[in-house]
Order: structure tokens, then sequence, then C-alpha cells
């Protein structure tokens, strides 16, 4: 598991490397009247390069990952001029939220119909033993498991209402409450590499091109449909209403087929796409 450590201060090495160098440089240009200064530039110049081996320089929102001979030492995460063993081998791993666009895929959804979807995924790495040690690639795991749970969350849900009339989440009204499922099953797939997910949301959601043609006239029925029955529903409470109010003032007495015919009328007028044109009656109304 991850372990956090404290290297010690770096400035303090910086400063000891430097006088180390100037002793090595000095030394080096004296050799011919004192040779002996030989014997003092070497060691300086040596203990100059292991020092340097040793200092870390870390960024914010980076870390590095502190390895001796194989084995794992511990993690740094604070920023700034360190010193460690110069024997550690330190690697290198950003802590940055990052955005991941998932290519657009093309999977069956519940109903078995072909649709293209893809999604933005921002992900932050938490557990830096876990992404250096426990997958080989931990951003081609992040790409391959995104891919893995958007084809699972597709496959799990209806395109809309009009293929699953009884489901309750559809891919394209399920809204937030898909793109937490989506957030929920990328956190658990992704834990094992030590990502966390900050927010994972459907960016393409589309019918595949094969049956996009047939879909939208599929819609575009359907919603006519609607409207018509709208339409239909609003024209008999006008009819119901009119001859209410023409039968209580006593305006005009109707018997059946005078009813019949009024209703035919309005109901023409009422749900006729087109405004109708007005006919004048000279005669009675069976002429």
């Amino acid at each position: 598991m991850e372990k956090i450590i404290k290297p010690v201060n770096g400035y303090l090495a910086l400063v000891i490397s430097i006088l180390s160098m100037a002793l090595s440089i000095y030394g080096f240009s004296m050799v011919e009247q004192n040779i002996s200064l030989l014997w003092m530039a070497i060691p300086c110049l040596l203990l100059t390069f292991i020092i340097w081996k040793g200092i870390l320089i870390i960024q914010p929102n980076h870390a590095r990952i502190l390895n001796l001979f194989g084995k794992y030492v511990g993690s740094v995460k604070e920023n700034g001029l360190f010193f460690v063993n110069p024997f550690y081998v330190a690697h290198k791993i950003t802590l940055r939220a990052q955005n991941l666009a998932t290519p657009t895929l093309k999977v069956n959804d519940k109903m078995g119909n072909p649709i293209e979807i893809g999604a933005v995924i921002v992900w932050q790495v938490k557990d830096t033993y876990k992404a250096s040690y426990d997958v080989a690639d931990y951003l081609g795991y992040v790409r391959t498991q995104s891919e893995a749970a958007l084809r699972n969350l597709a496959s799990s849900f209806a395109y809309d209402n009009i293929e699953d009339e009884t489901a309750t989440i559809t891919l394209r009204d399920g809204g937030q409450k898909v793109n937490e499922l989506l957030e929920k099953e990328l956190l658990e797939r992704l834990s094992t590499a030590g990502i966390t997910i900050w927010e994972a949301r459907i960016s393409h959601l589309a019918y595949a091109q094969e049956i996009a043609g047939a879909m939208l006239q599929r819609q575009q029925a359907t919603a006519i449909v609607a409207a018509r029955y709208k339409i239909v529903e609003g024209a008999v409470g006008m009819v119901e209403m009119a001859l209410e109010q023409l039968g209580k003032k006593q305006i005009v007495d109707f018997d059946e087929e005078k009813k019949a015919t009024m209703v035919s009328n309005l109901m023409v007028v009422l749900c006729g796409e087109k405004g109708a044109q007005p006919v004048l009656n000279t005669g009675s109304l069976y002429q």
C-alpha cells in the first residue's frame, strides 16, 4: 500500500555540492603546483555527483515513487527541493486532474439497437503505489476500463422510452442519473489502479447511421400521433362546451341530426391542418 515519506530539505545538500564542486575545481587547477591536491579534488568531485544524484525537485501536483533495489520505499507528494538516498530510483507521476474523451463507440443498447455513444471523464491519481505497481500501464488501464464501463452502461439501458415503454431510466432521458451510474462503475473498475473519478458525463449519444433514418421517422410518427391526440382531445372538449352553452342559453334548438352536423363541422374546423373556408348557406340546414 502507499507510504508517504518526507525527505530531508535539499537546500543544504545543494550548498554542500556547490562547495564540493568549488574545492574540486580548485584542486584540479592547482594540481601542477601541488600534486597532493589531486587526492582532494577527486573525492570532492565524486561527492558532488553523488549529492546531485540524490537531489529531487518536485513540482506542484506531482509525486515521486522511490524504489531501492526493487523494493518500494515510499512516495513523496510534497513539492519543493529534497535530498534522498542517491541509490534510490525515483519514478515521476502526476497528481493533476486529467481529461479523457473516449472515442465514439458503436454499441447495442438493451433492446438490441445499434447506437453511438461517447463520454468525457475527469480522473486523478490518488494512490501512487497502486498506479505504479498494481497495473502495468495506468494510463492505458484508464482508457481501456473507461471504454468497457461505457459499453456496459449502454447495453444496460434502452436508448429511449419509444423502445422500452416500461423503462424508468433511458440513455437519452436519464440525464444526471445515467452520469452517476457511469461514475460509480468507473470508480469500481479504476480503484484497482488507485484512480479516483471527479466527473463522468455522456458527451455523444445517437442512433447508428444504419438505423438513424428509420428511427427518426419513427420518432416523428410518434410525435405526430401524440400531437393529434391532444388536438382531438381539445376539439372534443370545445365541441361539448359549445353544444352545452348553446343549449343552456336556448339560442337554437338542436335535434340529433343538427347536433351531428354541427359536431362534424366543428371537428373539421378544429382538427384540420389548414384554415377552413366559410360557406354561407342561404337556405335551410337541410338544403
